[in-house]
């Protein structure tokens, strides 16, 4: 029979925050029409299943644009291409009016902002909601999208980078 393992207890934050500040993930901007166009940087999207086709994502319940996802039926996903750090640090900065910032969007589907010269962009029905502590996880199903061919843009270690350079 085997012992019970002790309950070492809730992990550290720190820690937690240093093992996640390694982990390499791809970079999103999610979007909202909500009659104005809202935005943010997201590194937290998941391909959930292929039929039909789900993703997932975070946003904090602290973000400023949780407001207008709560009540969205639609959202755009952009996931960037490795030149578009200019973009992620927008769509990333707080207080700012983030589309007068970037402007090579137009509106798309269901009337969401569509940035240009992404590596790919995902038109999304919001299926659910699940309340995960200060964070909500979003699931959603893939409607329309569009891709190229372009190298993707990557977080790691506290900044954005691509594949090719040196992490």
């Amino acid at each position: 029979m085997l012992s019970p393992v002790p309950d070492p207890g809730v992990l550290e934050a720190g820690l937690f925050q240093r093992i996640f500040r390694n982990h390499a993930a791809s970079v999103a901007v999610i979007t909202v029409a909500d009659p104005t166009p809202t935005g943010f940087t997201a590194t937290s999207l998941v391909s959930l299943a292929a039929e039909p086709p789900l993703i997932s994502f975070n946003i904090s319940r602290a973000a400023s644009s949780w407001p207008a996802l709560k009540s969205a039926h639609y959202v755009g996903i952009h996931l960037l291409a490795e030149h578009q750090h200019d973009v992620a640090t927008v769509f990333s900065t707080s207080g700012i009016d983030r589309f007068g910032q970037v402007r090579s969007w137009s509106r798309g589907p269901h009337r969401l902002p569509i940035i240009d010269d992404v590596a790919a962009w995902m038109v999304v029905r919001v299926h659910t909601r699940i309340p995960a502590a200060d964070h909500v996880i979003v699931v959603g199903e893939v409607l329309d999208a569009a891709h190229r061919d372009a190298a993707p843009l990557v977080y790691h270690n506290g900044r954005y980078t691509g594949l090719a350079e040196p992490a």
